[in-house]
């Protein structure tokens, strides 16, 4: 019997159905001519800094929908869906907008036209706001307006040394999501007005790779030449929390040159170091912990460890109202399983410069036929190896699908493996076709038109009264949170921002 099967058999059922997952999935607001909606966050949707489940990203016209975390894969669909409805018929009174579909942005203005978010006048608000500016300075704001589904996941009983582990697999193996679920092989012209790219041209104005699965993963999306000189080792909470400290602490020079503040002593960024938060650290996993109000990230991990899981590469799904479907969840509960369990040798420098060339070449070329991945001293097929992973995935389906009922774990490996077997039916491929049919090529025209159909489809479920009410309620009492957050500042911003950015706010 296989190591995996070993510890998969030493779990006991009540640690299988104590999983937990939670969901935050970021879009564009959209103006009906396919622009990006230059509004502020509506006045009805409550405060972007305190909503517990509406809020914004990078830009003020980027909405980010955050469920909590549930046991059951249909209870978070279910309010995902619920928090979608509520923002639609909020756009819906206000005009006419709608959420973009796809990860990659709507047609966007000049880059200094991007709203940046805006979180009121408290200190906490106004660093959210530098350090979106500090992004826009450090990345282009055009990047920054990328948008993705973040999955949160933890299972009870997992150590820190096992959520490590897992991390590393998943690192190992994540170019088989991309594969399966990346869903942005195009992108509108305007997003890489001025910059260099590798894209082809596909229409007037739509660029591509021919068989690309996530635009966003690969080098035009979360990319910077300073996070690329990060050799972050994933080996444990100690030499993570470390590479982490040394980013957030050592001065870049290209950001020193932009400084703090302008001549005229507006904010630039919250600081000059290689991350100004851990935040913008960009990797496809993090382990994550909640933190108490004012404490730093780091601080909480070192502090009380790893909770649970960030997953940050899931692409929308624009053929999904929501942008996920449960099909999808399942497939990632049995992989994020099949991480944990299966044996994870330390990493090391050479493997987390091979894994950043795989990812690149799965976003860029996955759909290729015959294309390989380094693993180890070899080259092996994309489509091998994910097979591999996917048969070895089969006991922890049929084990979850033992401890929930029914067999729908085992139907997302076999609708993985048909995906593997026939490239042409992965989503990215589903959009270039789509866009080819009925769209002449337009990734615009076929973005907007899902959109249009997203909105019309979550417009017309069913909803209760009572979640009318209980969004409406939550609206208020969060409007009443940023007023009394904003009464109760004493300090001055710069003051603030010195003390919060203090290193010795990030150790023990």
């Amino acid at each position: 019997m296989s190591q995996l099967q070993e510890r998969l058999r030493a779990l006991p059922t009540r640690v299988l159905t104590g999983m937990r997952r939670g969901i935050e999935k970021e879009s564009l607001r959209a103006r009906p001519d396919a622009g990006l909606a230059l509004t502020p966050h509506p006045a009805a949707l409550g405060s972007a800094l305190t909503h517990p489940h509406i809020t914004t990203d990078f830009s003020e016209s980027q909405l980010e929908l955050v469920t909590g975390a549930h046991a059951s894969i249909e209870a978070c669909l279910d309010e995902l869906t619920q928090i979608h409805q509520a923002v639609y018929r909020v756009l819906q009174a206000a005009g006419d907008e709608l959420l973009w579909v796809s990860s990659m942005p709507c047609e966007l203005p000049a880059d200094e036209t991007i709203p940046i978010g805006r979180y009121g006048n408290s200190n906490v608000g106004r660093a959210k706001s530098v350090y979106r500016m500090g992004l826009g300075h450090r990345y282009g704001r055009r990047m920054q307006t990328i948008s993705g589904i973040h999955y949160n996941w933890s299972l009870p009983g997992v150590t820190d040394e096992g959520y490590f582990s897992l991390i590393r697999n998943f690192r190992r193996h994540s170019f088989l999501l991309l594969y399966l679920f990346g869903a942005s092989p195009a992108v509108g012209s305007s997003f890489v007005e001025g910059r260099p790219h590798e894209l082809q041209q596909l229409s007037e104005r739509t660029l591509y790779m021919p068989h690309g699965t996530s635009l966003r993963m690969g080098r035009l999306g979360y990319q910077s030449d300073a996070q690329a000189s990060l050799k972050v080792s994933y080996n444990g909470l100690a030499s993570y929390g470390a590479s982490l400290q040394d980013a957030l602490t050592r001065p870049y020079p290209a950001y020193a040159a932009i400084g703090v503040q302008n001549p005229g002593g507006e904010y630039n960024q919250l600081a000059t170091s290689l991350l100004q938060i851990e935040n913008e650290f960009y990797g496809t996993i993090r382990p994550k912990r909640v933190i108490f109000p004012g404490e730093r990230p780091l601080h909480a991990l070192r502090e009380r460890g790893v909770e649970y899981v960030e997953v940050r590469l899931m692409d929308l799904n624009p053929f999904v109202p929501i942008g996920i479907t449960a099909e999808t969840v399942r497939f990632l509960d049995v992989f994020l399983l099949h991480c944990l369990l299966s044996p994870s040798p330390p990493d090391t420098p050479d493997e987390i410069a091979a894994l950043g060339r795989n990812q690149h070449r799965t976003a860029a070329r996955g759909r290729e036929p015959g294309l390989t991945l380094e693993r180890g001293t070899q080259e092996v097929g994309l489509v091998d190896w994910g097979l591999q992973i996917v048969d070895e995935c089969r006991p922890i389906a049929a084990a979850l699908d033992a401890a929930h009922g029914g067999e729908l774990h085992q139907a997302a490996l076999v609708a993985a493996r048909e995906l593997l077997a026939d490239a042409s039916l992965t989503p990215s491929a589903r959009v270039l076709n789509a866009m080819a049919q009925d769209f002449q090529h337009s990734f615009s025209a076929f973005t907007l038109a899902q959109s249009r159909q997203t909105q019309q489809g979550l417009l017309a479920l069913p909803h209760a009264a009572e979640h009318d009410a209980r969004y409406a309620q939550l609206a208020q009492a969060s409007v009443e949170e940023q007023r009394r957050v904003e009464a109760s500042d004493t300090l001055p911003f710069e003051i603030y921002r010195q003390q919060y950015l203090s290193p010795q706010r990030l150790g023990l």
